[in-house]
């Protein structure tokens, strides 16, 4: 699977999202620049399916099917859209999460799930204290346990502090289980990433194929502007 933004902006003269052209695929992790508060989200959402561009178009292996993209992108831990909230205890947001995947979502049930990643000791601390690197793992694991799921759009991971080698290895690590991956960040993070020379760390956005379709009106999903507005799901 290949998920390619073709030059796609938000907002008046790409206020919310300049104009961005990237790829990520199938057993790759990629990463991806977007400054500001509200561009990583936008990014984010665009690249998932959540979000219709302002200009551009996206592409799920050369077609345009934003159905298909909100089935099988993850789009875990975006501000203001899928990111828990940070007071919530970690055994309360894999509740929730094991709940959306169908399965069992009791209490016991999430500190048994925590337990069986390693985790079990964290199930009553707020998920904003959690480690970076842990809080990435966790989010990402269960992203994965709902049907369908072939690929992860992560949101500013950097935001949490911490270094980024961290969150990057557990990327990469989803990568080589077969899902196509992509890491959110600023500017500062991608320079950390990049001088990591053993990271071996890829921007998404090159080089891009060129769109070579035209447009398919019967995938035009209408999505609001506003990432916190409801419309934009997980």
């Amino acid at each position: 699977m290949k998920v390619t933004l073709h030059e796609v902006s938000k907002g008046r003269g790409g206020q919310a999202l300049p104009t961005t052209s990237l790829e990520f695929h199938t057993g790759a992790v990629r990463f991806a620049i977007a400054e500001t508060e509200q561009r990583p989200t936008v990014l984010g959402l665009i690249a998932s399916g959540r979000m219709k561009p302002e200009t551009g178009r996206v592409t799920i292996d050369g077609s345009a099917d934003n159905r298909r993209l909100r089935r099988t992108i993850a789009l875990v831990d975006a501000p203001d859209v899928s990111d828990p909230h940070p007071d919530i205890a970690l055994a309360g947001v894999v509740g929730e999460e094991l709940m959306f995947a169908g399965v069992g979502a009791t209490p016991l049930h999430a500190r048994r799930w925590l337990n069986r990643l390693g985790f079990g000791e964290l199930a009553g601390v707020p998920i904003g204290n959690v480690d970076p690197a842990a809080r990435v793992r966790i989010l990402c694991e269960l992203a994965i346990l709902r049907e369908g799921t072939e690929g992860i759009v992560l949101v500013s991971p950097d935001r949490h502090g911490g270094s980024p080698d961290g969150w990057w290895r557990i990327a990469g690590e989803f990568a080589d289980r077969g899902y196509a991956m992509l890491v959110v960040v600023g500017g500062s993070a991608a320079v950390a990433l990049e001088r990591m020379h053993e990271l071996e760390a890829i921007n998404a956005s090159g080089p891009v194929e060129p769109l070579a379709l035209a447009p398919d009106p019967a995938h035009d999903d209408t999505h609001p502007s506003d990432p916190t507005q409801n419309g934009a799901d997980r």
